[in-house]
């Protein structure tokens, strides 16, 4: 374990709702160390989701304090922010957002030509290679089935080395098979990528991963 890569201090959300703004997010207080998992609970509509946007830059926040890697997300311009996103975070969604007009390997170097360009590289296939996937490497997003579309976005998230990886409900639309290869894959990145991990789920299985697991309620967030 190493030093605390991500840390918000009084973080408040809210929406507009008519006249009258609704608190999702109450004052968030969350440090997370580097090269741990860790696993956030709540019910279905607890602001789980807008918990997770916010606390990994893809969403604003009204009030409060939110530092990633040393980096003070208020203080740097949407160009800079965009920039640091690339290359020090990577997203895992519910729904794998993959692109169905490229192939499986075309996708994960996505990040990549984002970054620097499109060029070839050999690191997609490498990681197709590590997680057993390689065979599917020219296939299309709806020739695979959904765990393997699944594994395809983490491997995507994964491309450029960020050092915290966020996954919304990654096991949402997984059977049960399906959610124990997630688990594993998950648990091998962090071991062999030292890569920081921060996921919300409804699983507990899943939620057991974390190093420490927190709970989303009413608004507020609690370490279990």
């Amino acid at each position: 374990m190493g030093e605390v890569i991500l840390s918000s201090k009084n973080l408040v959300k809210t929406y507009r709702n008519g006249k009258d703004r609704l608190i999702v997010l109450d004052g968030i207080n969350i440090n997370i160390v580097s090269g741990s998992i860790n696993t956030i609970v709540g019910e279905s509509g607890s602001g789980k989701s807008t918990l997770l946007n916010v606390l990994s830059s893809l969403d604003s926040f009204d009030q409060g304090d939110l530092v990633i890697d040393g980096k003070d997300i208020k203080s740097l311009s949407e160009e800079g922010l965009s920039k640091f996103r690339n290359r020090t975070i990577g997203f895992i969604f519910q729904f794998h957002h993959l692109l169905p007009d490229f192939t499986v390997n075309e996708n994960i170097l996505m990040p990549i030509w984002i970054k620097s360009g499109y060029k070839k590289n050999q690191e997609s296939l490498n990681l197709l290679d590590d997680f057993g996937l390689i065979k599917l490497k020219d296939k299309y997003p709806n020739e695979i089935s959904g765990g393997e579309r699944q594994r395809v976005a983490i491997i995507r998230a994964i491309i450029n080395n960020p050092k915290i990886i966020f996954a919304d409900e990654p096991s949402g639309n997984l059977d049960e098979k399906n959610s124990i290869k997630l688990i594993d894959l998950f648990k091998t990145i962090n071991r062999d990528y030292g890569t920081t991990i921060l996921l919300t789920t409804h699983n507990p299985q899943i939620a057991s991963i974390g190093s420490k697991v927190f709970e989303l309620k009413s608004g507020e967030l609690k370490e279990k």
